[in-house]
């Protein structure tokens, strides 16, 4: 801090300098995300897919290409258009990195072929890429524009799991862009608003930036050791921007104050740093602890996104209390320039907010009431949510070329040939050749019988309904590891599916031993089941947290439990709202989505998020009031106060959080439409109704047992507690104080004298 206050050009050539090596580095991050990240790596259905490749060299199906008839009448059998196929088939095996697994014209016309659409106008060509991430793109990408094309016979198109990861990288990079373009002047102008200097408004603007450069540089370099989801730089971009931007607000805020009352810029900066730079560095404490609880979890999703969140938060509470400080020292008085007409704002430590307080606390049970039933209403949908996985359908129809072949094959075709059910047969030592293909064919045939299969394939025979229905695939078969093949009729994460895996599952006769049953509808299962038995660690690793902290800041353990039920019923009352919109469907037409089961990850990551953020300024407003409480008020009075103290700063750096996450509600991608909807939504009602209500409210309510502790912990605030002190000092207590808050504690025992030293200013 002293480089910072003595040489404070030098502290931010040093830190642009930084920035610009940051930028260059982490220009090259795009290329370096991974789609996916939802399965478990050591689940059933992952080491069946792993087996599938290495022993069977059988990867999954992650590309197809659609072959429809164009000339009205004409079928996938009539000899042009099989002409046509049969050439498209053998140009994709002849491909580099190509591995072509099924096709309708790979032999003789079969009927019922679940290869083929209901009404035989179009076929499917089933295959592989190999690779990973961008090379794979970049893959697709070249064998899409090489095999897209509408010729006088046919028309062809491409889909598939490696289609739509290309699609939604694409679509991720344009949605980054929207939502800066629409968050950047929208913030600019609030700033303006809310500090009426442009200078002072350009500065939190100036952190957020570099918060989200330096983050996206870091997580270039974490890409090397570990894979990172793309979604991860919405989260960078909203937690980045926004955080910057509220650490930036309080940060000026209080040195505008420090400097109406100081004369030494100098003091002024360190005043600033010894208490609102001490909030900062509490607040990011208490966001990277919610946000740290998605590490548990072992899907690289919700692991890339707890790192990629815990760095981005960090990032930007050293980008206040370092180089915004620097920026102040430079600055001085000439921080409230180019006032662009405006007057400057007043400096008030009660107003409208101190009076809202003091009104909601006269009537708790009646102003608490509909907030509470307001809550209760937007959680009901959470009685019926369901869940799914990411596919091509959280792209928009008719913007994804991935999207519309998926919808195709959902509404045309019999099976979902892309999206079957896999169950891998290890060796059986002592097992005969003959004898095991035998029992083999025997469980396909039983397996055929099950409802909702359309068709089984094995190495020596394929089956129907209980009957052979045509030849095997030898490929299915290495000689040690086996596959059935199950083409579901309805595939992919649907109910169906997971009912006919658990089928599966459950019926796996001895004969055939040990197996491993894979697929998209598997790995639903299996990712349920992994984050069930995660979720007590999650929830625990944030509750503890949120509580350690909450303590610190004001010696309670009735304070924090009580913050930790509300906001929890809070954000679930946010994930109901989400249920009822991107499940139910309401709002659809609006913001262009198409309504699906939540995406599995979302609601972990939406909670860790909301609820970091929403105790960030919990600990805010609570630790203001314990000032005053402290310093001799009434708990009423010290409620009223600090939320008068409060209320104008929270609002404002709520509205401008908020700002970055509603901005992703433009995204073209459905679960991080969710994202930035919901978290908005959340900060919204936390810097509203939560904290200018419920919290005034239940804190009236239960009088002094707000501060009860048991002794050993009173003794350890005493030696350990922190006061956040980011703010003006303490509203001095009305000389007749509002009999109505005077009531709601008891005399005794409620007020504390005030320690030695304390005095009322």
């Amino acid at each position: 801090m002293r480089l910072v206050l003595r040489r404070p050009g030098i502290t931010l050539l040093v830190a642009l300098g930084l920035a610009a090596a940051a930028a260059v580095l982490g220009a090259g991050l795009f290329p370096r995300l991974s789609g996916g990240g939802f399965d478990d790596p050591a689940s059933e259905s992952s080491r069946a897919r792993a087996m599938m490749s290495a022993d069977l060299g059988l990867p999954e199906a992650n590309f197809v290409l659609l072959v429809e008839a164009v000339q009205p009448g004409a079928g996938v059998d009539d000899p042009a258009v099989v002409a046509a196929g049969q050439q498209v088939q053998r140009r994709l095996a002849a491909e580099a990195g190509v591995q072509v697994l099924s096709s309708y014209w790979a032999g003789p016309a079969a009927p019922g072929s679940p290869l083929a659409g209901a009404d035989h106008r179009a076929g499917l060509v089933v295959a592989t890429v190999a690779g990973q991430d961008d090379a794979r793109r970049q893959r697709v990408q070249q064998l899409a524009d090489a095999f897209t094309a509408d010729t006088p016979v046919v028309r062809v198109r491409t889909g598939g799991d490696a289609q739509a990861d290309l699609d939604v990288n694409r679509q991720v990079k344009d949605d980054l862009a929207r939502a800066e373009a629409i968050a950047v002047p929208l913030t600019l102008l609030l700033l303006i608003l809310v500090f009426r200097s442009l200078v002072a408004a350009l500065l939190p603007l100036l952190v957020g930036g570099l918060s989200m450069v330096v983050t996206f540089a870091a997580l270039t370099g974490l890409t090397h050791v570990m894979d990172i989801s793309v979604f991860t730089v919405n989260l960078v971009s909203a937690l980045g921007l926004g955080l910057g931007i509220d650490y930036s607000l309080l940060m000026v805020s209080r040195f505008r104050e420090e400097l109406a009352v100081r004369a030494d810029v100098a003091a002024a900066v360190t005043a600033t740093l010894s208490t609102a730079g001490r909030t900062v560095l509490f607040s990011a404490a208490t966001i990277i602890a919610a946000l740290s609880a998605m590490a548990v979890f072992p899907l690289y999703f919700l692991r890339s996104m707890a790192y990629s969140g815990c760095v981005v938060v960090a990032v930007a509470a050293a980008g206040a209390v370092l180089v915004l400080p620097a920026v102040l020292m430079l600055l001085g008085r000439r921080v409230n320039s180019l006032r662009l007409g405006l007057r400057p704002p007043r400096v008030s430590h009660g107003g409208w907010w101190h009076r809202w307080a003091r009104f909601v606390m006269r009537r708790p049970v009646l102003t608490a009431l509909p907030v509470a039933l307001l809550i209760g209403v937007l959680a009901a949908p959470l009685l019926g949510v369901s869940f799914g996985m990411p596919d091509d359908q959280v792209l928009p129809a008719g913007r994804s070329q991935a999207r519309a072949v998926g919808d195709v094959i959902r509404t045309d075709f019999a099976a979902d040939t892309a999206t079957g059910i896999a169950v891998v047969l290890p060796a059986v030592p002592g097992s005969g050749q003959a004898a095991r293909a035998a029992a083999i064919s025997a469980y396909a045939e039983q397996l055929s019988r099950l409802d909702g299969v359309a068709l089984v394939q094995t190495a020596t025979g394929s089956f129907s309904g209980g009957k052979p229905s045509g030849a095997g695939r030898p490929q299915l078969s290495s000689g040690r590891t086996a596959l059935v093949q199950i083409l579901p009729q309805h595939g992919g994460y649907s109910t169906e599916a997971q009912n006919l895996v658990r089928s599966i599952r459950a019926t796996i006769p001895a004969t055939v031993g040990p197996a491993l049953v894979g697929g998209q509808a598997a790995a639903l299962i299996d990712v349920r089941a992994s984050m069930a038995a995660k979720l007590p660690i999650a929830a625990a690793i944030v509750a503890v947290g949120a509580f350690v902290i909450l303590f610190l800041f004001t010696g309670s353990v009735v304070v924090p439990v009580k913050a930790l039920l509300v906001n929890a019923l809070t954000i679930m009352g946010i994930l109901g709202l989400m249920v009822w919109i991107f499940q139910e469907g309401h709002l659809s037409g609006v913001l262009g989505f198409t309504p699906l089961p939540l995406a599995i990850t979302m609601p972990m990551l939406m909670f860790c998020v909301a609820f970091g953020l929403s105790m960030d300024y919990e600990a805010f407003l609570l630790g203001r009031i314990k000032e005053n409480h402290d310093a001799g008020m009434p708990t009423g009075e010290a409620v009223a106060a600090g939320l008068g103290r409060t209320g104008q700063i929270v609002s404002a750096a709520g509205m401008l959080l908020a700002i970055t996450f509603f901005a992703f509600a433009s995204s073209e991608v459905s679960f991080i439409q969710m994202l930035g909807l919901g978290t908005g939504v959340a900060i919204v009602l936390d810097a509203t109704l939560v904290r200018g209500v419920l919290v005034p409210a239940l804190m009236v309510l239960m009088g002094r047992f707000n501060w009860w502790a048991p002794a050993f912990l009173r003794a350890a605030h005493r030696r350990f507690g922190i006061s956040d002190g980011a703010g003006p000092p303490p509203v001095v207590l009305p000389r007749r104080p509002d009999p109505a808050l005077a009531r709601t504690v008891p005399a005794a025992g409620d007020a504390p004298k005030p320690r030695a030293g304390a005095h009322r200013k």
